[in-house]
């Protein structure tokens, strides 16, 4: 922030102080700060201001992960404009739903001219005349507050959910993420994950603020990033258990430069973990969600920036671990990092996600609350049942969930998909859980699929169970 208390672009900033330095690294180019910043600026002028948009319009942006996407959102921040991710994934009803209200849709073919133009050095046929693009765009007068990004909500349980996240959100989730992470001049964020997901286009707003460059990837591609991985291409990257597991399974082993794996957005196996140190990989377990700005705590450690309590505690109940039937009770989370409009009156955001405080002061996360299996009056978290599945080398992926029954209301059953060369033995496997479980979280039924509903980000998608 200068002196007036408004923002100077993130990425204008990077290109002032380091313009040689590789800001983005995709297969449609690769852009310094310098380059990215003058393309965003020239689109922001031509595409983005008054009187074909207004500052503080939304405007989605149908463009995959890449130096494209990177110029288009950089132009909406410039700009005062509202960046709104299309999820092209998605059926096109599903993403009207998403991107509406949006005045103006950003196209490959609307921004490529200018990914070509800042990268040659050449002006645009696009672009307006220089000296426009010398004068203050109308962006340079937002503040902390002003929207920055409108997101959907992955919706694993139900119908997703738009959530605003303003320029303090994404600068405080930037600085907490690299206080727990740490950021070295040269870092190389390698990231797969769709922008259209807090996961994905975090990568491309700490990049900005830290001056240092996101390697984007517009899908994942096990043989690619075990290439890239390999060849020294990343010095971070964000995954989900189930790429890490496919990585591992290519052969990914003592990457050079490497420093740290982000796993998050589903259960992860102990084994997992295991397999990933074995293999010279270092794993920082993390925990976010789309309404606080991604990270919440990583490692167990919240963000500095970042309260974390479970609700009980805020109710008069005593600060242990395991909360009050020893299965964990709600994460609440509270700080500069939420999106507008969803704390409660008592300033605390309810994650709907079951958690257990640990020594130290940090948490795990045990499942989701609405996910509890209430089997014979004891309740049940389903991701502790799928951890310990995972745990066994003849299951590569597993599910639980609760179907009706007449004597327990719920039975707890579990529906696995068998590792190459195994086959199930569902005693077995149910005799190695009772060693783990009690015995009223073990599965009943436990059967054998080709494969489970999951999002493009590794969520579970536990409504298609059933």
């Amino acid at each position: 922030m200068n002196g007036a208390g408004t923002y100077e672009a993130w990425i204008e900033r990077a290109a002032r102080l380091h313009p040689d330095r590789l800001a983005v690294d995709a297969p449609d180019g690769a852009m310094t700060n310098a380059q990215l910043a003058a393309g965003a600026r020239e689109l922001a002028a031509a595409r983005l201001t008054p009187p074909t948009v207004a500052m503080g319009a939304a405007a989605a942006i149908a463009i995959p992960a890449g130096a494209a996407f990177a110029v288009a959102l950089h132009a909406c921040l410039i700009a005062g404009v509202i960046a709104v991710p299309d999820d092209l994934r998605l059926p096109e009803a599903r993403r009207a739903e998403r991107t509406q209200g949006c005045v103006v849709a950003l196209t490959p073919e609307d921004v490529l001219p200018f990914v070509t133009a800042a990268r040659t050095g050449h002006p645009s046929a696009a672009a307006p005349a220089r000296e426009r693009l010398a004068s203050p765009i109308a962006g340079s007068g937002a503040d902390a507050a002003t929207p920055a990004v409108r997101l959907t909500t992955s919706g694993t349980t139900g119908p997703g959910t738009p959530v605003h996240l303003s320029r303090g959100a994404l600068l405080w989730n930037a600085i907490g993420s690299a206080a727990a992470l740490g950021q070295p001049a040269n870092e190389r964020w390698l990231s797969a994950m769709p922008v259209s997901h807090v996961g994905g286009l975090t990568v491309l707003t700490r990049s900005a603020i830290g001056a240092t460059c996101a390697a984007l990837r517009p899908s994942f591609d096990a043989a690619e990033q075990l290439t890239l991985l390999q060849a020294g291409q990343a010095t971070i990257t964000s995954l989900v258990p189930t790429m890490l597991g496919r990585l591992l399974e290519a052969g990914l082993h003592h990457p050079p430069g490497l420093r740290l794996v982000l796993l998050g957005g589903a259960a992860i196996a102990p084994s997992l973990v295991d397999r990933a140190a074995a293999a010279g990989i270092a794993v920082a377990a993390t925990y976010g969600l789309s309404e606080a700005c991604s990270q919440v705590f990583t490692a167990g450690a919240p963000l500095f920036c970042t309260q974390v309590a479970l609700r009980e505690e805020l109710t008069g109940g005593a600060q242990v671990a395991g909360g009050r039937d020893g299965a964990g009770d709600e994460i609440v989370v509270r700080g500069p990092t939420l999106a507008s409009g969803v704390a409660g009156a008592d300033g605390w955001l309810a994650t709907g996600d079951r958690g257990r405080r640990l020594p130290g002061g940090r948490f795990a996360v045990v499942g989701r609350l609405a996910e509890t299996i209430v089997t014979g009056g004891e309740n049940v978290a389903p991701t502790e049942v799928e951890a310990h599945l995972l745990a066994q080398p003849a299951v590569a992926d597993a599910a639980v969930l609760g179907v009706a029954d007449q004597e327990w209301g719920e039975r707890v059953e579990a529906r696995v998909v068998i590792a190459d060369g195994y086959t199930l033995d569902e005693v077995e496997l149910r005799a190695r859980l009772r060693e783990l479980l009690p015995p009223y979280a073990v599965p009943k039924r436990i059967v054998a699929v080709a494969e489970l509903p999951r999002t493009a980000n590794g969520k579970l998608l536990r409504r298609k169970l059933a």
